[in-house]
């Protein structure tokens, strides 16, 4: 069987040892690479391509969200899997949405580990198995929210982009140069249309579905 070849990025150094101990134990696996940030991360990504990257979230200089954004971005040829103490949906749903393999919370055995590396390895896609019903919910409720979202006209989301960001009616009337009284008559229909009752539901909203960015 070929070995594996596995980069670690964890600021702690004490996680990435004990990583690379219980990774290379067996001979399964060979840890080539080590980072200790984001940007430490990607500079060695430049010069070497391991078979499987062990990414933390929280990292300095760049977590690991943006380093995952950064390497879909360019196409690099590489599995990840996500390995972190984060079990809250929104960091395994933004993590989804960007392209990861695997996402695997920290307290896991390292049965489970091996067995999420050698799942990602093989191109099937691996997450947290105590995970899956609340994504799966949190799908059901996105999708729900699109079907809401594809309801809106051009001008009313705009309108609602503009209300997420905490602009009044006067200052949306402004910058789209329409009147105030056809902002008010869009934000009925924007309130309707998402079933919210007022402008902190239409924030929450729009922040859930990646309409703005805080």
């Amino acid at each position: 069987m070929k070995v594996i070849n596995v980069m670690i990025a964890d600021d702690h150094s004490m996680i990435r040892e004990g990583l690379k101990q219980l990774l290379e134990l067996e001979g399964d696996f060979k840890v080539i690479a080590e980072a200790c940030d984001g940007e430490d991360c990607l500079n060695k990504l430049a010069i070497q391509i391991p078979d499987i990257l062990l990414l933390d979230i929280n990292m300095p200089k760049m977590n690991g969200l943006e380093v995952l954004e950064k390497i879909r971005s360019t196409n690099m040829k590489i599995k990840v899997l996500v390995l972190t103490v984060h079990n809250e949906v929104e960091y395994l749903l933004k993590a989804v949405d960007i392209g990861v393999n695997g996402y695997l919370v920290k307290d896991s055995g390292s049965a489970e580990l091996k067995k999420a590396i050698f799942s990602v390895i093989n191109g099937e896609d691996y997450i947290q198995p105590s995970l899956i019903p609340v994504l799966n919910s949190k799908m059901i409720d996105r999708n729900h929210d699109n079907e809401l979202i594809e309801e809106l006209t051009r001008r009313e989301l705009q309108v609602l982009k503009l209300l997420a960001v905490g602009k009044y009616n006067k200052e949306v009337a402004e910058e789209l140069e329409i009147s105030e009284r056809t902002v008010k008559n869009h934000v009925s229909n924007i309130f309707k249309k998402i079933h919210v009752t007022d402008r902190t539901q239409a924030a929450v909203f729009a922040i859930r579905n990646n309409l703005i960015t805080i």
